[in-house]
């Protein structure tokens, strides 16, 4: 008898296919790094890696600086791979200072941190200040996005000439502790890096000339603007100069051609009087979080 051949044959068996591997290259993520262009993600992986070395230079080589996690403004950065959202919005700062420049971002974090190592800028806030130096300004409410606000006041004290007369006793190197640089770090750490990044700065000048802006006051702000800009990268959202005297608001516009079109964006020279103050903050700041100088409705803030 002949076979007859199975016209029907039993399917092939196939072969179960991988399940797709991982993506380990996910990212934690929060409202802030949401908001990253791909451009400042690539960035920020090539940025990454390179914390060990960062650290490693820094730290002068300490033993153990290359993988020990490190703390700074409330956030760790783990220099040996663990990815944690944070810590990749404070990463960013540096980057976004250098227009996404890896290696200009990392020359600049080193010497942020060599710089907070030797201020020793983690104990001002335990520091205790002259007398001279209350009033010189004040960290107060937020605005309308949960940003701190910063008041810098640079006539609250009548005794300018007293608290400038040594600029390194305003302005200390190793051994002392900065009043401003406390200050700022007051703000910092009401940023939570999570949806808010940044602060909004006042700056008053009431009852300020020129005749009172000795030259160690000027070398003062000199140098304060000089580390602001070094080591507190990208934590400006918007700067007010309000009671400005007329002749600083027309130095002001002469050197404006000047500046830098992201810098000019964030700051507005605003004029005298709680009126004229508050149409320009009330917009960016609730009535009831903002001083009563300014505009808003709350009485001795300070």
């Amino acid at each position: 008898m002949s076979t007859v051949a199975d016209t029907n044959p039993e399917p092939e068996t196939k072969v179960p296919e991988t399940a797709p591997a991982p993506d380990t290259d996910e990212e934690p993520q929060n409202p802030l790094t949401q908001k990253f262009t791909d451009q400042e993600w690539a960035a920020l992986k090539e940025f990454r890696p390179l914390l060990p070395d960062i650290l490693d230079k820094a730290y002068d080589g300490k033993e153990g600086a290359r993988t020990t996690p490190i703390v700074i403004w409330g956030v760790k950065l783990d220099p040996n791979g663990k990815k944690d959202a944070r810590a990749s919005v404070v990463l960013m700062k540096w980057l976004r200072a250098r227009h996404l420049n890896v290696t200009e971002a990392k020359t600049m974090m080193i010497a942020t941190l060599r710089w907070r190592d030797e201020f020793k800028v983690e104990d001002a806030m335990n520091e205790t200040f002259p007398d001279v130096f209350n009033g010189f300004g004040h960290v107060y409410g937020h605005d309308k996005e949960g940003q701190p606000v910063v008041y810098n006041i640079y006539g609250g004290n009548n005794d300018l000439k007293t608290a400038f007369s040594d600029v390194q006793r305003f302005i200390r190197h190793i051994s002392e502790l900065l009043w401003r640089v406390a200050l700022m770090e007051r703000g910092v750490k009401l940023i939570d890096f999570e949806k808010v990044d940044q602060m909004v700065q006042v700056h008053d000048y009431e009852g300020v000339s020129l005749s009172s802006r000795t030259a160690n006051s000027k070398a003062a702000a000199s140098e304060l603007t000089s580390i602001f800009q070094a080591h507190y990268p990208e934590f400006l959202s918007s700067k007010f100069f309000v009671n400005v005297p007329s002749l600083m608001t027309w130095i002001f516009w002469l050197f404006k051609p000047v500046l830098p079109p992201a810098t000019l964006a964030k700051m507005k020279v605003v004029g005298h009087g709680s009126r004229t103050i508050g149409k320009e903050l009330l917009p960016l700041i609730d009535v009831k979080q903002l001083p009563a100088q300014y505009g808003g409705a709350v009485k001795d803030a300070w």
